[in-house]
């Protein structure tokens, strides 16, 4: 009986057709995992209700480090108060130079140019603005006080692109804004289960956030405060889930490539 050669069962076309299959079949096992998606409880076209507003005001407290200007219609005394700011922190404050602020001391006192010691503790900043601009009218032409925190700060760790400190100019800041400067969320991070510790006192409070509920909004941690800590916590389902993608990827590229050269060889060698 005659013997068929090789070729005849190992046409290029069908060849061809291998290699196509394999690579189908490899891109088939690296598609990307599915989208990504906030407030999935949001129905579409709605109008919330019970939202937090932006209204908690802060105390000062003690080694708190405040920025204080002052503008009056005299320039010439502007200048002699504002100026006077690094003169005053290096006679209040042993140890390394500060920032250009008024640090409160333990007994939660600043010294203010041309007022001396200042009992600050416990108010607001704008409380702590109306006194100033007060005590200061026998000085000063119809002054106007200015005072932010050179000190308060938010920190983002965990599962997002720059974990970071922030600083925190205003009173607080919405949680959203945090983790946008923070570059987002990592794929894998847990978006229903996002962790805040907050100082209060002597105590450390936890409450864990849900960024797929809708009850963010109306939530009391949707504003973060000095000293707030967010943990963004790997999810380890989509994490493992991954994790076997990319396994799997680069086995079937190892196994495409290996049949891809396999099939070049058999047609060079029944050629």
């Amino acid at each position: 009986m005659q013997l068929l050669p090789l070729n005849s069962f190992l046409p290029k076309k069908l060849l061809l057709s291998a290699v196509v299959i394999v690579c189908v079949y490899t891109f088939s096992a690296c598609s990307s995992p599915k989208s990504i998606t906030y407030f999935n409880t949001l129905n579409k076209d709605t109008t919330l209700q019970g939202f937090i507003t932006d209204t908690y005001e802060s105390k000062i407290q003690k080694k708190d480090v405040l920025a204080i200007t002052v503008s009056s219609l005299n320039k010439e005394m502007d200048e002699v108060f504002n100026n006077a700011v690094s003169d005053v922190n290096e006679t209040a404050t042993a140890g390394p130079k500060p920032a250009a602020g008024f640090v409160v001391d333990e007994k939660g006192n600043i010294l203010i140019h041309m007022l001396g010691s200042v009992h600050v503790e416990g108010l607001s900043r704008n409380e702590l603005k109306q006194k100033l601009q007060k005590e200061l009218l026998p000085y000063m032409k119809e002054p106007i006080v200015g005072v932010q925190y050179l000190n308060h700060k938010i920190t983002v760790i965990g599962f997002v692109e720059r974990p970071q400190v922030i600083t925190l100019t205003g009173e607080q800041m919405p949680l959203l804004d945090a983790l946008v400067t923070s570059g987002d969320l990592k794929d894998v991070a847990k978006r229903d289960d996002i962790m805040i510790i907050r100082e209060q006192g002597d105590q450390k409070q936890i409450k864990h956030i849900n960024l797929q509920d809708q009850s963010l909004f109306s939530s009391p941690w949707y504003y973060l405060q000095s000293n707030d800590i967010v943990y963004v916590m790997p999810d380890k389902n989509r994490s493992d889930k991954d994790e076997k993608r990319r396994t799997l990827q680069t086995t079937m590229a190892l196994i495409a490539s290996g049949v891809s050269l396999l099939l070049i060889i058999i047609n060079n060698f029944i050629k």
